[in-house]
């Protein structure tokens, strides 16, 4: 671990010179904050301003900007005194242009976008930039140095700052929750971090709660809550709460610099009895500030006999039509002009000395700090070789086995070799979704106090659960973000709950890719499992398959898919995941025993090819063009198509069907819509340019045709699916509801092959008769018909 400086009896104690560089640097950034709102010339006012002086459209959001500045400012400042790593996570994300003024006053922006110079043709550039065509978006995004978080969707700024801590012992987070964002589900919900975290072994967030009033049209609750009921509602959580409040200058300098002082003695006294031994392993009350400070604070006190400082109207623009309403453009001069930018910047546009001076140097700034660039310190992961935990598959679905049991052993493996840079993230699932091998080398982890009833539960625990699960997810994504692996396991049909963080994710990948100077990051692996097919038992309110469905919009060059058959093929996948960098892999299988197909060998080639043909399974013998083909992609699906294939080949043996089964998702699309997509060569050595195919889908039918589209006559693909029927059932019963069943597939072979021999309609009759019979059986009997709830690839064997 680093050595931190431990000297911070000067820290809380501000003197004159300290005082003037940091309100130069407060006033410089709230300077250029404004500039990007509004100017596209006259940077620096080198004359009075004129009407052509400001953007056509003014757009961005100056109300919280400055509390954001005054955090910063002093942040850096405590990181010069003690030489602490920080980064700093802007919870209200659109406050953007002060994160990036931000970061251009210190240098990094000019780093690594060296067209933005520090001078005064690089701060028109700057000023012309933001929100505009061409230029970068008003949140404080991928494209803004320092940044992990864009902050644009609002509740997630305290679990990604907790995930960044995790393992990660030297660094010091900081985020700033705001009080519009307080309200939200996810953030109310994730104050609970430090109920997770390891003094010993993991890094300190430091959450400060900015209540400046108001959001976009109107108060917010904390605000006009009473102090004391906000005091004990953050005390409750387990908070040392430390208030700030205030306008006047240069008392708020002072109050602010003595609480960030107050707040990093605890910390680092936190962490030294933890670290030197000196622990009862009690949880830590960790420090949080509470900072009341106006909304637009420094920005025109009214406008139009209006008030806005301190006001919601201060949110955004607070001076609109400034183009045309020459009163609003000489307020918005003085406002400038209040700032004496002449102090601020020299005769060349540069920042001044006394600006510059309380930047950290090189690393240590938080614009530039290589924990917000995680690829730049990733190392990979050590894995073990995923084969020595294959199942043993002498003949196709012979055996059943729980597949995810496999990929649980697995990752008990990648802990052992891994101690400081791996972590399931699951909602209180690990055991259910039988991925429980990870605690033969780990326990949960958790700060609270332990009782004798509990099972592999303690404060030195890396297994992360808690029952949300937008804190798993958000853990996970800023463990990856700054530069670790792991993985994220949840039911199938909540992953739903965490589905917009999987977007947002996912789109921060996308834009990343287009800067050259982010590092690729360990990708945000997803595995779902108690999935819709198998959650007969819970009933529809856990059934549903909806992640495929949000995964396949997003962008090829980011979005991966995954449903392995079996255990074999989940491992190989897994490894594949977990070896890659700045994908979302979203990895689909069941955990309930099941049928395994293929041997490690021809699951590690089928999981590269990502589909594949299962002649066993069909009657073409890979000649010329079948009656049908009959593809498959997820595990339940599978076993129906198999069977139906099975079912065709006894009863109707001149009908020449093939089988495809397909593990990656995005091999299906046209290379050019996807960079997974197989050749037309390869789609038509699988599924033929006429025949037509009946595909069983594990998720909702309208995705496959998605992914076919411009595909040779991709009318010809008809898709059976997850329909939104279910309920609380039998496993078959839900494919029967959803017309997914074996018996339901041969009819549509039938109905669909262009040539028929003599006895299709007598099976067609056969299949209705047995779909009766079901309906009838499972009502009596409260299980599936035996010939169903046993049947293996075996049994027919035995029977031809």
């Amino acid at each position: 671990m680093t050595t931190v400086s431990q000297d911070l009896t000067s820290l809380g104690r501000l003197d004159d010179t300290e005082v003037a560089s940091l309100d130069a640097w407060w006033r410089a950034n709230n300077y250029l904050t404004i500039g990007q709102i509004y100017l596209q010339a006259n940077p620096l006012l080198r004359r009075p301003l004129e009407p052509d002086d400001i953007k056509p459209r003014l757009l961005g959001h100056w109300g919280t900007s400055p509390g954001l500045s005054l955090i910063y400012a002093h942040v850096s400042r405590l990181i010069k005194h003690t030489g602490q790593q920080a980064i700093y996570l802007a919870g209200p994300g659109h406050g953007g242009p002060a994160l990036v003024a931000a970061g251009y006053l210190e240098g990094t922006y000019t780093e690594v976008y060296p067209a933005v110079t520090q001078d005064e043709n690089g701060m028109l550039r700057l000023f012309r930039q933001f929100s505009a065509p061409g230029g970068i978006p008003s949140h404080v995004s991928v494209t803004t140095p320092g940044s992990i978080h864009e902050g644009g969707e609002l509740g997630y700024v305290l679990v990604h700052a907790f995930g960044s801590v995790m393992d990660n012992p030297d660094l010091l987070t900081i985020a700033v929750v705001g009080d519009g964002e307080a309200e939200t589900g996810p953030l109310e919900g994730s104050w609970k971090g430090v109920s997770f975290i390891n003094p010993a072994r993991d890094g300190a967030v430091l959450p400060i709660l900015h209540l400046n009033g108001a959001k976009i049209a109107g108060p917010t609750v904390l605000a006009r809550k009473d102090r004391g009921e906000v005091r004990s509602l953050l005390e409750g959580h387990g908070y040392e709460v430390i208030e700030v409040e205030g306008d006047d200058l240069p008392g708020m300098h002072h109050r602010f610099a003595a609480a960030l002082a107050d707040a990093y003695a605890t910390i680092r006294a936190i962490q030294r009895s933890a670290r030197d031994g000196d622990w009862d392993g009690t949880r830590p009350r960790w420090p949080l500030i509470i900072l009341r400070s106006p909304k637009g604070w420094t920005g025109p006190e009214s406008v139009d006999g209006v008030t806005v400082t301190g006001t919601w109207r201060s949110h955004q623009v607070p001076l609109s039509g400034v183009k045309d309403n020459p009163e609003h453009l000489a307020i918005l001069e003085s406002w400038l002009r209040s700032y004496r930018p002449e102090e601020l910047f020299d005769e060349n546009g540069a920042p001044t000395a006394i600006v510059r001076e309380l930047a950290p140097d090189g690393a240590l700034r938080m614009s530039a700090s290589p924990h917000a660039n995680g690829g730049v310190i990733c190392r990979d992961l050590d894995l073990p070789d995923f084969r020595d935990y294959a199942v043993d598959v002498p003949e196709p679905a012979a055996e059943r086995a729980e597949s995810t049991r496999k990929l649980g052993e697995f990752m008990r493996d990648i802990y052992s070799r891994n101690p400081d840079r791996f972590r399931l993230f699951c909602p209180d699932e690990t055991n259910s979704n039988r991925l429980g091998a990870v605690f033969e080398v780990s326990d949960r982890g958790f700060m609270e106090h332990v009782t004798p009833d509990d099972v592999k539960i303690s404060r030195d625990g890396r297994v992360m659960e808690v029952l949300s699960e937008h804190n798993c997810h958000g853990w996970l994504e800023g463990y990856n973000l700054t530069g670790r692996h792991g993985m994220f396991a949840t039911y199938e049909a909540f992953a739903m709950v965490s589905a917009s963080q999987t977007v947002q994710h996912g789109k921060w990948l996308q834009e990343a890719r287009h800067l050259p100077w982010r590092a690729k990051v360990p990708s945000l692996n997803v595995l779902l499992t108690s999935t819709a097919w198998r959650n007969d038992h819970n009933g529809f309110s856990h059934q549903g398959p909806g992640l495929i469905q949000v995964v396949l919009t997003q962008r090829g060059d980011v979005s991966r898919i995954y449903l392995p058959p079996d255990a074999n093929t989940l491992l190989s996948v897994a490894d594949h995941c977990f070896r890659s960098r700045s994908y979302v892999n979203l990895i689909v299988i069941d955990k309930q025993p099941q049928l395994q197909w293929l041997t490690m060998d021809e699951a590690v080639e089928h999981a590269a090819r990502g589909a594949g043909i299962w002649d066993w399974a069909g009657t073409d013998d890979g000649g010329s063009d079948p009656d049908i083909v009959l593809a498959c992609a997820g595990d339940v699906v599978t076993m129906e198509t198999v069977a139906a294939a099975q079912i065709l080949k006894e009863r109707l043996p001149g009908f020449k069907v093939r089988v495809v089964n397909v593990v990656d998702l995005m091999t299906l699309p046209r290379p050019k819509d996807h960079p997974h997509g197989m050749t037309e060569t390869m789609f038509t050595e699988l599924f033929t340019d006429t025949v037509d195919v009946v595909f069983s889908f594990h998720g909702y039918p309208g995705a496959i045709h998605q992914l076919v589209h411009g595909r040779p006559d991709a009318d010809r693909f008809r898709v059976r699916g997850f329909i939104e029927q279910g309920t609380t059932t039998t496993p078959f019963d839900m494919t029967v509801r959803n017309k997914a069943s074996r018996y339901h597939l041969v009819m549509d072979a039938i109905n669909n092959a262009k040539r028929l021999p003599r006895g299709a309609s007598d099976l067609k009759a056969w299949c209705e008769s047995q779909l009766e019979r079901h309906d009838r059986y499972v009502v009596e009997h409260l299980e599936d018909m035996p010939e169903v709830r046993d049947w293996s690839l075996g049994d027919w064997a035995a029977r031809g």
